[in-house]
């Protein structure tokens, strides 16, 4: 493990799924798992899965104040922006001042950019939108950060479904006069396989965030994990299944990234029998076409 900046750039495939479950509902529907309209695939968005991550990290790193999480339940923006303030040039709940721009006239962006990094996992791995920085007219109130997800999407169409459900916990005293149940419902896919791309860029790294190979490490073992640390009724069996990692020999990359994803193929092993388990599948990477200074490397 390596507290040093990353110097290479990655590219990675996710491969996970669900059984019985809904991977991510859809508020704007009734809750129901995420399609795509025209091709009936399932969808998980990249903010659903960053959600994953930043949770896992918390437990993983409970108490190192190097981890904690910015985009955080319960956790006002404003109050870890304040942080920052108070740390470089000792003002205190700068979020409330109108004339912010004027008090912070000569402070050194790139302090309140690092402490901000340097304190906030998920600001150094997926960037943030920084708003009493951006309220002060500072040029750190926009982070880009050098991780970033594509909406995962099903290998395959998924069928939504709906379960109806009943409950023996009556809601009021007048409605458990009259009867003895209520009835509900829920959404499920019964098995979609979903596969998601990511990016690493060493140079945002670099030049903005500071994300290590410590980070990186942490970053990937979420990817593995995060599902273990967010069981739920709702969600159903769901697991990464493949980690499929593409490290170049240098910064700027060795070879465009939707090559390197072209490179693994997924396909049904029996188009005839309805899909229920990874195992109804076939995962391929194309080594022999590997383009050279990049390596591959696969975990489950």
């Amino acid at each position: 493990m390596s507290a040093e900046v990353i110097k290479n750039r990655y590219e990675f495939v996710l491969l996970f799924d669900v059984r019985n479950g809904n991977p991510n509902g859809d508020p704007d529907a009734g809750n129901m798992p995420r399609t795509d309209a025209e091709t009936g695939n399932g969808i998980v968005t990249d903010v659903c899965l960053k959600r994953k991550i930043r949770d896992y990290v918390e437990i993983a790193k409970d108490g190192d104040p190097n981890y904690r999480i910015y985009i955080k339940k319960g956790v006002p923006l404003n109050t870890s922006d304040n942080e920052a303030f108070k740390y470089v040039a000792g003002i205190e709940n700068a979020a409330k001042f109108n004339d912010l721009p004027k008090r912070v006239k000569g402070i050194n962006d790139r302090e309140v950019l690092d402490y901000m990094c340097s304190h906030f996992y998920d600001i150094r791995t997926f960037g943030a939108v920084l708003t009493t920085m951006q309220k002060a007219s500072m040029s750190c109130g926009q982070v880009r950060g050098p991780v970033q997800l594509t909406f995962a999407e099903s290998v395959e169409p998924v069928v939504p479904t709906e379960v109806t459900i009943t409950r023996v916990a009556i809601t009021t005293e007048a409605d458990a006069e009259k009867k003895t149940n209520e009835m509900g419902n829920k959404y499920i896919i019964p098995y979609g396989l979903y596969r998601c791309e990511g990016f690493v860029s060493a140079n945002l790294a670099q030049k903005v965030t500071g994300f290590t190979e410590d980070d990186l490490e942490l970053f990937f073992d979420a990817l593995l994990n995060m599902f273990d640390y967010d069981r739920s009724a709702a969600r159903g069996a769901m697991a990464t299944r493949k980690l499929i990692i593409f490290k170049h020999d240098s910064i700027l990359g060795n070879a465009p990234a939707h090559k390197l994803f072209d490179l693994v193929k997924v396909t049904r092993k029996d188009k005839g029998v309805v899909a229920r388990s990874f195992d109804d599948y076939n995962v391929s990477i194309d080594e022999f076409n590997l383009p050279s200074g990049v390596t591959i490397e696969v975990r489950e």
